[in-house]
């Protein structure tokens, strides 16, 4: 069984203008980032490096529309290396495409095993959530099947993963909450997996304190919006880009599951934030495990985070929500317009699209189980 697998070389710079100089960014480069990135960090230090800007193609997560139109784009260049600065779906997106070759999105996805990178590939993070910058993962919305997939193979690993703080220091509150409980799901997911192993549980519960943590920290800075508030959190940033590729790590061996498997259903047709969809999953898909099964792997990580908390391992849930609560309010899923004539829906495709992910659960669920947390949770 494998037990750990670390892709890229992982690098950390204080500043934009340090990594550019020490990465040598020029004009064999192609710069996927976006708008606001490259005129507030990049303009004036490109040294003629192709850049694609990918605002033009939507601000959605990647769609297999917005993948073909910057292949296609990209292929306009010559270059042996992309460096992708961006959140998840900029990250997403150019590890695909520095597999394609040039190919369409679709026959990448059916015949990834055939393509073969031929440029290195770089990647930047600007939000603290994903750990895409050091996975082989990303995910797809196939808006011509009408699902969201994961695609997953070792050519599209990074050659190298690169933090920079200063990049973060600028995020919405709203836009922090969604990616760091990205990142805080990813961690729990992980630990739960029976794919977990020793190694990967180092990565997952030193994640989930960090995070955690943070989030304690961050509260009790200030109230929601304060400078007070922000000032902690940007002190705090390098903290969280670390937690995040901890937790990157971490589940790209042993995995996600039904949460993300859930969350994509509400992501896929109502374009909720991958974070904020998978929090309107993540304590009901933990507490439908519980009443399946409440000892093992799970009594420890609740035990854990009770710890944390400082409360009862029969109340963490309840506690770990109001202290999240406070970053990103839950919605229940009719407040994002999903009805009732959906669940089903959703639940067969969880059940038809989503065995990749559904193999990582703590215990199996059912199509049944799957409909009652749906409906919990409605």
């Amino acid at each position: 069984m494998k037990q750990l697998t670390v892709g890229p070389v992982i690098h950390k710079f204080p500043t934009v203008a340090e990594f550019a100089k020490e990465f040598n960014l020029g004009s064999d480069d192609l710069l996927v980032t976006m708008d606001v990135m490259h005129d507030t960090f990049f303009a004036g230090i490109t040294n003629g490096a192709h850049v694609i800007t990918v605002d033009k193609y939507g601000s959605q997560e990647p769609t297999d529309e917005m993948i073909d139109a910057l292949i296609a784009d990209a292929s306009k260049f010559k270059y042996s290396r992309i460096i992708a600065v961006g959140g998840g779906a900029v990250m997403d997106m150019s590890k695909i495409v520095a597999v394609a070759g040039g190919d369409g999105i679709d026959d990448v996805i059916d015949h990834l095993a055939d393509h073969h990178r031929k440029v290195r590939l770089v990647l930047v993070p600007t939000t603290c959530g994903t750990g895409s910058e050091v996975t082989e993962i990303a995910a797809v919305n196939r808006t011509r099947l009408g699902c969201k997939a994961g695609i997953a193979g070792p050519e599209m690993f990074a050659d190298d993963a690169v933090l920079i703080p200063e990049l973060l220091t600028g995020l919405p509150d709203h836009v922090f909450a969604t990616s760091s409980m990205d990142a805080l799901v990813h961690s729990v997911e992980s630990a739960l997996s029976p794919n977990a192993t020793p190694y990967t549980k180092i990565f997952s519960y030193k994640a989930i304190e960090m995070i955690v943590g943070g989030y304690q920290k961050v509260t009790e800075a200030g109230e929601a919006g304060s400078a007070e508030r922000r000032a902690k959190r940007n002190e705090l940033m390098d903290d969280f880009l670390i937690a995040s590729d901890f937790a990157g790590i971490a589940f790209d061996t042993a995995g996600c599951a039904a949460v993300h498997a859930l969350s994509y259903q509400l992501g896929g047709k109502y374009h909720v934030p991958h974070g904020e969809s998978n929090y309107a999953m993540f304590t009901g898909v933990l507490r439908n495990y519980m009443e399946i099964k409440s000892d093992g792997e799970i009594a420890t990580l609740n035990a854990f985070l009770a710890n944390i908390l400082g409360c009862d391992t029969d109340v963490v849930y309840d506690r770990l929500e109001e202290l999240i609560n406070k970053l990103l309010p839950k919605k229940a899923l009719h407040e994002y317009g999903v009805t009732r004539e959906d669940l089903p829906e959703f639940a067969e495709r969880v059940m038809t699209t989503q065995e990749r992910l559904m193999r990582n659960n703590f215990v199996p669920l059912d199509y049944d189980r799957v409909l009652k947390i749906f409906t919990e949770l409605y």
